[in-house]
């Protein structure tokens, strides 16, 4: 696997007033360990590599940055290697879902820094999972939901990671590649300040238009690219 060309088309680098920013969402490091796998991908090993390559002025990790939603002692292992591998590079997580005890590990490291929400500027940063902070910020981005839609042809699916566009709001796909998302119109659902929205523009990690997706009335909706 390509997995700094994965990487590249799963995190976004944005300007912001703190210099440039690696944006990335939902690593989910130690996913083998709750999937039930018996071999060791080294993803966050690879994840580490592709940071330091990108040399960015900040990271920001837009939650769930490991799976388990505990902290038994592999997973601890497994974040202090990650951790260490990036520790000159200052990093902010918002703390996820999945983040619980993380603070145990990243105490330790004075580059990094966990918080509910993050906000640059006007730019505000969260996982996605709780109600809206009372800041003001003109765009937001946020993960969560790990974005994908399902292309039928002839009776075949593809499942696509996707970049969704909701108003103000761009939610980021898993940065893992291994994990392969859930079809936007059921994921919107489990964001607390998006559940009602009825449209969402979605696009290829290049940047490609898609087309616009109605969640109202779920699964059954199709893109339709006239609108925009």
């Amino acid at each position: 696997m390509d997995f700094s060309g994965e990487f590249q088309r799963l995190s976004l680098e944005v300007e912001t007033e703190s210099g440039r920013a690696l944006l990335m969402a939902d690593p989910h490091i130690g996913f083998e360990l709750s999937r039930g796998l018996r071999i060791r991908t080294r993803f966050e090993e690879h994840l580490a590599a592709f940071i330091l390559e990108k040399d960015p002025d900040i990271l920001i990790i837009l939650g769930d940055v490991k799976e388990p939603i505990g902290l038994g002692f592999t997973m601890k292992r497994l974040l202090m290697g990650f951790f260490s591998d990036i520790r000159e590079v200052p990093t902010v997580i918002t703390r996820g879902n999945h983040d619980g005890r993380i603070e145990e590990v990243t105490t330790k490291f004075p580059a990094v820094e966990v918080v509910d929400h993050l906000l640059i500027g006007d730019i505000l940063f969260l996982h996605g999972h709780t109600k809206l902070p009372g800041s003001d910020f003109k765009e937001a981005y946020l993960g969560h939901i790990h974005p994908a839609y399902t292309f039928k042809s002839n009776g075949v699916g593809r499942k696509v990671k996707v970049l969704l566009r909701v108003g103000r709001f761009l939610v980021l796909p898993s940065v893992n590649p291994f994990i392969e998302g859930f079809d936007v119109r059921e994921g919107i659902r489990m964001v607390p300040f998006l559940k009602n929205s009825e449209w969402g523009d979605i696009f290829l990690s290049d940047g490609t238009y898609l087309g616009r997706v109605r969640f109202e009335g779920g699964g059954s909706s199709p893109i339709d690219k006239t609108q925009k």
